[in-house]
């Protein structure tokens, strides 16, 4: 299988003031196409940032990202969108949606943004979100759902385009024990019969029988 993600000595150094803060210091990590990754460690570790690098949004202060078989450079901001709308789909703990858009309009805009639009972006959009089990709720507004709903519009946003990385931060935090699980067969899933690399972080210990490995991150290092 090949690898849809990977880090090399990955650091992140922010300042504040005139000190340094070194929130990551030498991550590697290494996730295949059709493999779960779980992400565990408490607050203040460096999982969250990492994620955030991994994801194109932030840049390392040193260190190698390679998405997609694509290196990351640091040196090319303008890079980053190119990569996160190509590569990337993104699931997060505040669902993130656009309370004015429908649950069907929320995917097609996703989808808007990766270039495709019309007929074949409305057809994808009802295709993805049938998948999570919404063909009941396509023109819903986000307050008319509930949290387990609304998490999956955003899991059938990032799945949009079909994107090889799908990257999870907390998808189960605001979710009860039954609706957290059935999201977490939707990202079993994704990777088992998708063939997506997914990186899930999370405290949710429900997460780990379907990872495929359990990591650990303690002061911005990965604990194998």
């Amino acid at each position: 299988m090949r690898n849809v993600l990977e880090t090399a000595n990955v650091t992140k150094v922010f300042r504040e003031g005139r000190e340094e803060v070194h929130v990551l210091n030498g991550v590697s990590l290494e996730l295949k196409a059709g493999e779960i990754v779980a992400l565990e460690g408490p607050s203040g570790s460096g999982k969250t940032t990492f994620l955030s690098i991994v994801g194109c949004i932030l840049t390392p202060s040193s260190g190698r990202v390679v998405v997609d078989g694509e290196p990351v450079d640091p040196k090319r901001p303008e890079q980053l969108p190119e990569i996160r709308k190509k590569s990337i789909g993104f699931v997060f703990q505040q669902y993130n949606l656009f309370p004015s858009l429908t649950a069907l309009e929320n995917v097609q805009y996703a989808l808007k943004i990766k270039g495709k639009t019309g007929r074949p972006a409305r057809t994808e959009a009802e295709r993805v979100l049938e998948s999570v089990g919404l063909s009941d709720r396509l023109h819903f507004l986000p307050r008319d759902l509930s949290g387990g709903q609304k998490q999956r519009v955003a899991l059938a946003r990032a799945l949009a385009g079909g994107p090889p990385l799908l990257l999870a931060d907390e998808p189960t935090a605001n979710l009860d024990t039954n609706i957290g699980g059935q999201v977490i067969e939707l990202f079993r899933q994704s990777a088992k019969q998708h063939g997506r690399g997914v990186l899930i972080v999370t405290h949710d210990p429900n997460v780990r029988p379907i990872a495929d490995r359990v990591l650990q991150i303690r002061d911005g290092k990965i604990i194998h």
